[in-house]
């Protein structure tokens, strides 16, 4: 009995050591097939954060608008919209056409169903000038539409970021709202 409790404790012992080993070796930065949007935008947040500049911050919601100068206290979620449409995922490897040509890459999806549907970046001398991302996401069933969201995601590193988003859903509605960001 003696033998059976080690043995179990040592098998297990191993087998945690094994897929704890493989854990370690996958947490290291995969090479990414598109552009960065995460790693660019983490970057963007940790340099917005350390400058905090002064946001003259306009917020719509169904033309109602709101504004206010103000510091963002955490980057990371002001841009989060802007990483969450990262593309870098293994299942998507041949999910986007990629083309570049003066300046421009643009990533467009192949399948209607992917949420973001382009990327555009404007590059000058290897820097970034603007990004810009459609995203669209259609939920239907048998054939009538339930919700549908489309949303436009604008940044221009240094003066501005902007979200435009419309949502529709078959009980509420039709819903739009846009967050502009100006850096003074």
């Amino acid at each position: 009995m003696y033998w059976c409790k080690r043995y179990l404790i040592v098998s297990g012992f191993l087998l945690l050591s094994v897929v704890s080993c493989k854990r370690d070796s996958s947490t290291g930065r995969a090479a990414t097939q598109f552009f960065d949007l995460k790693g660019y935008f983490s970057g963007e947040a940790a340099r917005l954060a350390k400058l905090n500049p002064e946001i003259s911050k306009t917020a719509v919601y169904n033309k109602q608008p709101e504004t206010q100068k103000v510091h963002i206290a955490n980057w990371t979620n002001e841009l989060s919209m802007f990483s969450e449409s990262d593309i870098n995922k293994p299942a998507w490897r041949a999910s986007y056409d990629v083309q570049s040509s003066d300046g421009f890459v643009t990533y467009k999806a192949k399948d209607p169903d992917l949420k973001t549907q382009d990327i555009v970046i404007k590059k000058n001398g290897g820097k970034i000038r603007w990004i810009f991302i459609y995203n669209h996401v259609r939920r239907t069933l048998f054939n009538i539409m339930l919700f549908e969201s489309k949303e436009t995601l604008t940044y221009f590193p240094d003066s501005l970021y902007q979200v435009q988003k419309r949502q529709s859903t078959r009980v509420l509605g039709i819903n739009t709202y846009s967050i502009k960001g100006v850096l003074n």
